[in-house]
């Protein structure tokens, strides 16, 4: 069954200019129709079912394959993000903290100094907070500094040959805690908030330039980033799921590429994708 608002013979739904106009059936047209991206959906998983799309380069320019750059590369979201898109044939940069120190912009800005980035995703991230009141000024610094700074400082590096070559995607990596910021997450919730607004500030700006700048809540991973979490913490935060479950490394690799390949006229948009209302 197509999605609401598509039909066979006419693709704009009830919109009366499109009326007469011919057009594949959704599921024709869509590649993506049963993954996100060509990288298996998590139901056809469940399901028994493994679809992908042929592993064949993603080319920008004749001859030229395309440059994924992800910040905090080693961590399992950055991991997880570059196995979806060296199985599509891209050049792959996922640079660790001791060859990309996001905190220092002199490092940012010499690692992209040579070289064109097609698409950056800014991984890179701490947590390291605690209330207000009781963080000294040092953590705060170091947590808006890598959270917010270090993604920034990136956007910036790479953004001048975007706009010079007319193309090209940044998508930040931000949090459900720059929604619904949780107690004692003062600095984190901070940063991360932060991003949503550079996110609408450089889409507006450099829009007509076709660069693209868009932002992902991934929701609550089970990654080493929350392997602190306590148990019973663990528990009250699947109690916000209203599906029960968190969501997982897969999906979101999947979906940014499903993001970028897929829904090329999307711009400062910001997608939660856990189920948390």
């Amino acid at each position: 069954m197509s999605p609401p608002g598509f039909h066979a013979e006419n693709n704009l739904g009830n919109n009366l200019h499109g009326q007469g106009k011919r057009a594949l059936p959704w599921n024709s047209r869509s590649s993506f129709s049963q993954t996100f991206g060509g990288y298996p959906h998590p139901l056809n998983d469940s399901l028994g079912i493994s679809r992908r799309l042929p592993p064949q380069p993603v080319r920008c320019r004749v001859g030229v394959v395309r440059r994924i750059v992800i910040t905090g590369g080693q961590g399992d979201l950055g991991k997880g993000i570059s196995a979806v898109f060296h199985e599509a044939g891209w050049q792959i940069d996922a640079p660790a903290r001791d060859v990309l120190d996001v905190s220092d912009p002199a490092a940012v800005a010499g690692y992209f100094a040579s070289g064109s980035v097609d698409l950056l995703v800014c991984c890179a991230g701490i947590v390291a907070d605690g209330p207000l009141v009781r963080m000294s000024g040092e953590d705060w610094d170091e947590s808006i500094r890598v959270n917010f700074g270090g993604a920034a400082a990136a956007a910036a590096a790479v953004l001048p040959g975007m706009v010079e070559r007319k193309e090209g995607h940044i998508v930040f990596i931000s949090s459900n805690s720059a929604i619904h910021p949780p107690a004692g997450q003062a600095a984190y919730a901070t940063a991360k908030a932060s991003l949503l607004g550079l996110t609408t500030s450089l889409a507006r700006v450099h829009g007509g330039s076709n660069v693209r700048v868009n932002a992902v809540l991934p929701g609550f991973l089970e990654t080493k980033m929350t392997r602190d979490v306590t148990p019973s913490r663990r528990q009250e935060i699947m109690g916000e799921h209203c599906l029960g479950r968190f969501n997982t490394v897969r999906a979101v690799a999947g979906f940014i590429r499903y993001l970028h390949e897929g829904l090329p006229h999307t711009s400062g948009q910001i997608f939660r994708l856990d189920n948390r209302p």
